[in-house]
Order: C-alpha cells, then structure tokens, then sequence
C-alpha cells in the first residue's frame, strides 16, 4: 500500500468526508467505524477528533473504547497478569461487544448502546445506562485487535506502529503485551485488512493510505 504524509487534521476531515457518505452494506440505519490500534496509538484520542467534526455533518457520533468491555479479573490473569496470549485472546469481551454494542446497531435494532460494561480498575460491572444513538448516528469503536472477529464494522482504520515505534511507545510496564501484537501482524495482517491504514510512528508526522 503506497502511504502519502497528511497531518492529523486533514486525516481527520478525510475519514469525517468518508463516514458522511457511506451507506451500511447491511441495511442498518447506523455506521459502525473501527479504529483498531495498540493503545500506544492513542485510537482513542483519534476517535475524539472524529467525534468532534462529525456533527458539523449532520452525523451523530459515540465513542466507545473495549477498554470498558474487559473480562474480570479472575478471567483476565488466569495465567497470571503479564501472560501476552491471554492479553490477546482471553482480555476482551467480544461476546458483550456483539451483544451490547453491536447487536442494538443492526438493522431493525433499538439504538440504546451500552458504552461499557466492566471497570478494571474495581472489577465490577459499571452499571452505566444505555445510551442511544439515533438513526444516521456513527459508532467510533476503539482498541487492539479489533480486526478478525468478523465484527459488521463499515469502515476500519488501523493505526499502526512499527515494532521499533511501539516498543518505544509502550510505557515499561506494559512491554509484556509486546508479543501479542506481533502475533496479530502475523494471524490478521491488520495492514492488509483494514479500509485504512496509518503509520504514527513519529506521532507529530502520520502518513496515510487506503479508500480506494
């Protein structure tokens, strides 16, 4: 894929053009966007940045991150808290991403979307409120490993680091997570399979390709 330099800001107003005109394949009066990315990335702060243009559109963004869908604990650390491969299979609900997420944003489905569902941080359910997302608004999905869980996204944006890039921008503590994006480049080829694709390497300079 050849990549061409853009800042954030223009990357920003291009995705926003793209989302503003697609049409769900499925019939579904919402969009689904995924910016899959490891969370030195930042997607979840390129997802705000998307949010944030899209009501100048006439598109009503939410933005939900799997960060608030992780499994309990007892589940999580299994085989112990630093183990790569249950980080990358074994940490995130995608089952309650299907149901509470994904399942409300079907065609025919109500729009009253759970933007979380378990706070890592007391290991309890969050008990948030469903919201609702109304017709023609736009789900902002973000985290890792989204890509290879066929899940019904109309648009994907990888934002991808080098592996020199991420372990420089992986904080010290959360180096052990390190393998498990290397066997995501390798079982999903997130580059190849997602819409859009961009290189953050040097967070200042993004580069950019896809939406052919």
């Amino acid at each position: 894929m050849r990549l061409e330099a853009i800042t954030w800001e223009r990357l920003t107003e291009t995705i926003a053009d793209r989302v503003t005109a697609l049409v769900a394949e499925d019939g579904s009066p919402w969009l689904r966007i995924g910016i899959d990315g490891a969370p030195a990335a930042q997607g979840g702060d390129f997802a705000g940045r998307i949010a944030e243009v899209l009501p100048l559109r006439g598109r009503r963004p939410l933005v939900v991150g799997t960060g608030g869908f992780l499994r309990p604990a007892s589940l999580r650390y299994e085989f112990g808290r630093d183990d790569p491969d249950a980080y990358y299979s074994g940490w995130f609900d995608t089952g309650a991403l299907w149901r509470e997420v994904f399942g409300p944003l079907e065609a025919g489905g109500t729009g009253w979307v759970l933007p979380d569902l378990w706070d890592p941080e007391t290991d309890r359910a969050t008990r948030s409120p469903r919201v609702e997302l109304p017709r023609g608004g736009v789900l902002l999905l973000h985290g890792p490993f989204l890509l290879g869980h066929w899940f019904p996204f109309d648009l994907t944006v990888h934002l991808g680091l080098s592996r020199a890039a991420l372990r420089r921008r992986t904080h010290e503590d959360e180096r052990w997570t390190l393998p498990a994006f290397q066997r995501y480049e390798e079982e999903v080829s997130p580059e190849e399979s997602a819409d859009v694709v961009v290189k953050a390497d040097d967070p200042r300079h993004p580069a950019w390709g896809g939406m052919d």
